[in-house]
């Protein structure tokens, strides 16, 4: 059985790492370098570094940060934000990430997923879905979850699979900054439906909603922000609870 990974989330907006509640009312979390450190150290198996604005704003994730981060950690680490072209990854990459994440630009015009997919192997290539579930639809959202789209979430995540992307990281903005649970039948659907890693984020507030998206949600791998960023649950002491509930996870 592969392991199930944990991956605090590093949203960044101007230079600071934030965090909201359903996608607003951001706050300050903190320094992203010291905390990127902080998680390697504590046990994180992966990061997930996300310039929140960089697409809103027309412009590129900053590479100054990613490279700083970088010379910190000893942990794969992903990248997104503003990124559109084979250009903008090869950068990326070279500047130290492990992985990119696409989204905006994927929805925009389909066909990047196949070039960066060709270009440097699904491994390294993630697709966020911020999709928002409305009378009973999951609805693809776009440039930081402010414009609504007509993508089914579970059409979108197959077209992308089938386009070459390794990975789906999957917020749900209705559970986004709650801290009421990840969305498990959406979660457990994604999985159930297609054959790549499904990351679930949105939601985390208690130990227990990591064992729950594990067990119920089938996910691959668990991404949190303000539960670490402001130390309510420690990494290590969740792994030995989800080691407890017979979850695999790497201590």
């Amino acid at each position: 059985m592969l392991t199930k990974r944990i991956i605090p989330c590093l949203d960044i907006k101007d230079g600071r790492t934030v965090k909201g509640v359903n996608f607003v009312n951001l706050i300050d979390a903190g320094n992203p370098v010291v905390l990127a450190k902080k998680y390697a150290e504590l046990g994180a198996d992966e990061l997930v570094f996300l310039d929140i604005s960089a697409t809103l704003e027309g412009r590129k994730t900053m590479l100054e940060m990613v490279l700083k981060v970088a010379e910190q950690v000893n942990i794969p680490f992903t990248v997104g934000g503003g990124i559109s072209s084979i250009a903008d990854v090869d950068l990326l990459l070279k500047s130290g990430a492990d992985k990119v994440s696409i989204n905006s630009s994927a929805i925009k015009r389909p066909e990047l997923i196949n070039e960066l997919s060709d270009k440097f192997g699904n491994q390294c290539i993630v697709v966020a879905i911020d999709a928002k579930q409305v009378n009973g639809v999951w609805k693809v959202h776009l440039a930081g979850g402010t414009i609504a789209t007509d993508l089914n979430l579970f059409d979108w995540a197959k077209e992308v699979e089938k386009r070459g992307a390794g990975e789906i990281l999957f917020t749900s903005m209705n559970n986004d900054g709650t801290k009421a649970g990840f969305a498990n039948d959406a979660l457990r659907r994604l999985s159930t439906e297609l054959n790549i890693p499904i990351i679930a984020s949105g939601g985390a507030g208690t130990m227990a909603h990591f064992v729950d998206t594990f067990t119920l949600g089938k996910s691959d791998a668990a991404l949190a922000a303000s539960v670490f960023h402001f130390n309510e649950i420690p990494i290590l002491e969740l792994k030995k609870e989800l080691k407890k509930n017979n979850i695999q996870v790497r201590i």
